[in-house]
This record gives C-alpha cells, structure tokens and sequence, in this order.
C-alpha cells in the first residue's frame, strides 16, 4: 500500500483532488489531499511545503503529486518521498520563483502557438483553458470553491533548494492541457531534468477530468519502486 500525498496547484484547495482520493482508495492505498492557504499573505514557498510536512505526518512510503504550481513545493519538502509525481506541473530550477518561471519556459508564447495552431483565441480564458473537458457536476464543483490567489510573497520567492531530490520521478501530462500544452510539457521536462514524459487523456485539471485514468496510472508508478 502506498501512501499518496496530493500537492494542489494554485489556490491550494484540497477538493481539486475530491475524485481521485476514492479512486486510489479503492485499490487500498491511502490517499492525503492536502489543503494550503495560499493566499495567507505571510505563506511562502516554504510555508507551502510545511504544510505538505505536516500533512505526511508520521506515513512512510508517500509519493507526492503535485500538480501545476505544486511542482515549486515538491522540491523543497524535507521529509522523505519514495517518487515525485509532477502532473502537468511548473517545473523549477533551483533559485527560480514562480514569477520568473513563465518567461523562463516561454510559456505564455507556447500556449498562444498552441491556441493559434488549434483555431482557438490566442488569449487566455479560463473557461477554454481549465474547464473545457470537465463534466458539469465537476465544473460547478471547481467553480463553487472561493478563490484563493497565491500570495505575492510566495510568487516572488526562489525555489531554495541544491538540485532536485534523488528520487525516482515521473512527469505525466494531460494530453489535452490547454495551458500548459503537451509539446511544451515535453520540452520543459526533458531540459530541466532529461526526463521523458507519460500521458493521458485530460487537460490542466486532469484530476478532475480523468481521475480514474489518473489514478491508474499513479498505482502503476507505485508498483515500479
């Protein structure tokens, strides 16, 4: 049994992860949606990854999944993970804030080819980028949530840590990101950690979208280590 720890993008609400959590229950694993305050003007990066910490508790055997801006917490967590799950995540190199992230992938210029190629309106929308593949019950569930935006402190703050944890780690797309789309997930994992990426079914908010096919795929990476 494996011990999932869920590290939720930007907002930090729990509930993202409400459709997964029975879907790794029911293989017997348990399964840890962690809530983060992020909008706490005092809460940094650090104080993100404190509260994963004490999420994990005393659980052995925890692989973390973070997903978007999730990916500036797992690194910095300092208890230990068996593997990092980077899903559809913001991957930072060591001292680089979130903030300066996006230009440093160019990702703003990736979604708009992207957008462009697809037929779409270049510009951002948050309904044509996050909800587009959601069913309606789960639309009005992501909707209903408070919004939560980062705080300026962690947004600005390096990524403080040496290099990236030596643990097995696995970056898995959803295939049907629209703000993050594949090709530049692909680019992003393999120049920052020569890594190859897995994919499946969803957009940015897959776990809502796809969690059973999420889940699938999470407890195959467990039985691999």
């Amino acid at each position: 049994m494996a011990t999932f720890v869920l590290i939720p993008g930007a907002g930090g609400h729990a509930a993202y992860w409400n459709r997964l959590t029975p879907e790794l229950e029911k293989g017997g694993h348990r399964a840890i949606a962690v809530d983060i305050e992020e909008d706490d003007p005092s809460m940094d990066l650090g104080g993100f990854a404190a509260t994963v910490e004490a999420a994990m508790g005393d659980n052995v055997d925890v692989i973390a999944v973070a997903q978007s801006l999730g990916g500036f917490t797992a690194p910095m967590i300092r208890k230990p993970v068996r593997m990092i799950v980077l899903l559809n995540a913001m991957i930072p190199r060591p001292g680089e804030s979130p903030n300066e992230w996006w230009g440093n992938t160019g990702s703003f210029s990736a979604r708009r080819e992207a957008n462009l190629a697809a037929g779409r309106d270049p510009e951002f929308d948050f309904d044509r980028h996050f909800l587009h593949d959601l069913p309606h019950d789960a639309r009005a569930e992501l909707l209903s949530a408070a919004a939560r935006e980062p705080s300026a402190a962690a947004m600005a703050q390096p990524c403080v840590f040496g290099r990236w944890p030596a643990v097995p780690t696995k970056v898995l797309i959803g295939r049907d990101d629209r703000f993050f789309p594949a090709d530049f997930q692909r680019r992003v994992a393999k120049d920052r950690l020569g890594l190859d990426t897995n994919e499946i079914p969803g957009g940015h908010v897959v776990a809502l979208s796809n969690p059973s096919g999420l889940a699938e795929m999470l407890v195959a990476y467990a039985a691999q280590f």
